[in-house]
């Protein structure tokens, strides 16, 4: 409970100096849709699961795709600045997913703040490199990108565990709306990414299965945090009903290194469980 304690209380003040360090996540106004359903898709960013919709900038999508019976590329369908990243009626009850992965951004950080981002968000790899090559006092120089999936549920599964091809994704091993500990694969360019740090957020959905307005909620923190296994897994309790968030960053040197000295991918998984269902 301290070290909980202790890491919300330091993510609350380096929020003002690392708004890039935010949650960036997909989710439909509602994750209960049938055959014939129209479902709209939204982008939001934050902390603890509140935070503010996030306008699509057409020109930075890298990936916009939908997965229904099919998957379809859909990045011509989006109108930047609109709320909705996707809109999709859904052609049976086999459910359907949304993935995202944005184009890079850059941003330089003081050394200090740039070291307790680091920490905070357990990317030792990185602190550990700046320390061996002296370079600690230095200003942090950082390109981001967003790789992001939302599922809703249905009777073709495979649409939310099946991978998407993102650059770094969180892909659940089975239906995780079922069990009571759930199994995510963190993957780096298709491979399992071993050592990389897993949060997980839940909160209740409304009686209707629709998340409730990311900006009147309150801040909260992770329900669970770990490091994924060498095979890349990670197990999750689950068993809570509502909405889930299921995150991981991964920082590695610069492919550009005239922009910034290090590249960041923040990817999550959004998707929702009954509170009535009874886990195995």
């Amino acid at each position: 409970m301290r070290s909980f304690r202790l890491l919300f209380t330091l993510s609350l003040l380096l929020a003002p100096l690392t708004a890039r360090a935010h949650e960036y996540w997909l989710a439909p106004l509602s994750y209960q849709a049938g055959a014939g359903d129209t479902v709209v898709v939204r982008a939001y960013v934050g902390t603890g699961f509140k935070g503010e919709g996030k306008p699509l900038a057409a020109r930075r999508v890298v990936r916009l795709e939908a997965r229904t019976t099919r998957r379809v590329d859909i990045r011509s369908l989006g109108l930047n600045g609109a709320d909705d990243y996707a809109r999709l009626v859904l052609p049976d009850a086999g459910g359907a997913s949304v993935a995202f992965q944005s184009d890079f951004a850059r941003i330089e950080l003081p050394a200090a703040q740039f070291e307790a981002y680091l920490k905070l968000e357990g990317l030792e790899e990185p602190l550990r490199e700046r320390v061996r090559t002296k370079t600690s006092n230095a200003p942090g120089r950082e390109r981001y990108a967003r790789c992001c999936r939302t599922w809703l549920h249905g009777t073709d599964v495979a649409r939310g565990i099946e991978p998407a091809g993102l650059t770094l994704e969180v892909v659940p091993t089975a239906d995780p709306t079922v069990l009571k500990r759930a199994s995510f694969r963190v993957l780096l360019r298709g491979q399992p990414l071993g050592g990389a740090l897993v949060r997980a957020w839940n909160r209740p959905l409304d009686t209707g299965g629709r998340p409730f307005a990311v900006a009147t909620r309150d801040s909260l923190g992770p329900v669970y945090e770990g490091r994924t296994r060498a095979d890349g897994t990670v197990t999750i309790p689950v068993e809570r009903g509502g909405e889930w968030m299921v995150s991981c960053v991964h920082m590695e040197p610069s492919d550009v290194r005239s922009e910034a000295d290090w590249q960041s991918l923040w990817a999550n998984f959004t998707f929702a469980r009954p509170a009535r269902s009874r886990p195995r």
